[in-house]
């Protein structure tokens, strides 16, 4: 009988345990890659392949540009197919939509990587003529179709957008712009997810289409903790693709998503 109460007693403190010990945590698995204007998804491969290698599951997101409204519906989308915690990551553009976007309840952190970080009610075009970048200062480089989409001149592209890549691939960029819609640079934001998620910032050193100077003011501003890529231009995520994945997956092996079972 002794032994039988011992046993049950034993039972009843494990059960009592297991009800009050914390939730284990697993490294978080999920990225989502969202590209920035006049680009595709299709330049994050460099970066998707490194950390797909490392074991995270990756998905790009290949917004229209046809509105930022669009843009970040597309974002949502992606996000809502996610099975879990989600480390949300912007290029240039791609910030404003990772901003907006990521109050979304999948999102756990942001990354922004040479791109803009709105506040509620401020809009890149806006906050980007007060801090102007190389692109800012030179005129008639951005064009315009007949119905207001706007690309970069593909004779200039290579300078400015991508002067550390490969001739070749930058001037095949530069050819195949995705042009985007003129609203969706002054469109005011409506959230800032970055006031309640934990964020990372990469300074690109010699973007030319972001001034690295607002790049540093905005993450400064987000608290996030910030990497300083030296002589990288506005491609940073192509160019150095090893560097840019390096702060991605410090990001998110240092979030840990509680699991109980």
């Amino acid at each position: 009988m002794k032994h039988i109460s011992a046993s049950l007693a034993f039972a009843a403190a494990l059960s009592l345990f297991s009800a009050v010990a914390p939730a284990r945590a697993e490294p978080l698995k999920n990225i989502v890659l969202v590209h920035g204007a006049w680009v595709d998804g299709s330049g994050w491969k460099p970066v998707y392949e490194i950390l797909s290698k490392e074991g995270f599951r990756v998905t790009m997101v290949q917004e229209p540009e046809t509105s930022f409204a669009d843009d970040v519906t597309a974002a949502k989308r992606i996000l809502d197919l996610q099975d879990g915690p989600t480390l949300l990551v912007g290029h240039s553009y791609g910030g404003s939509i990772i901003t907006e976007a990521g109050v979304h309840p999948n999102v756990v952190g942001l990354v922004y990587v040479a791109a803009h970080a709105p506040d509620v009610g401020e809009d890149e075009s806006a906050l980007g003529k007060k801090t102007p970048s190389v692109l800012g200062k030179t005129e008639g480089v951005i064009k315009m179709t007949p119905d207001k989409f706007t690309y970069l001149d593909p004779v200039q592209f290579p300078k400015l957008f991508a002067p550390d890549l490969p001739r070749e691939r930058a001037e095949f960029v530069a050819r195949s712009q995705v042009p985007a819609a003129t609203q969706v640079f002054s469109t005011p934001l409506t959230a800032a997810a970055w006031k309640t998620k934990p964020s990372w910032g990469i300074v690109a050193g010699n973007d030319q289409i972001i001034s690295p100077d607002l790049e540093r003011w905005y993450y400064e501003r987000a608290k996030s903790q910030t990497t300083v890529i030296p002589g990288a231009s506005h491609s940073v995520y192509e160019s150095r693709p090893k560097e840019v994945a390096a702060v991605i997956a410090r990001a998110a092996r240092s979030i840990q998503s509680p699991v109980t079972r």
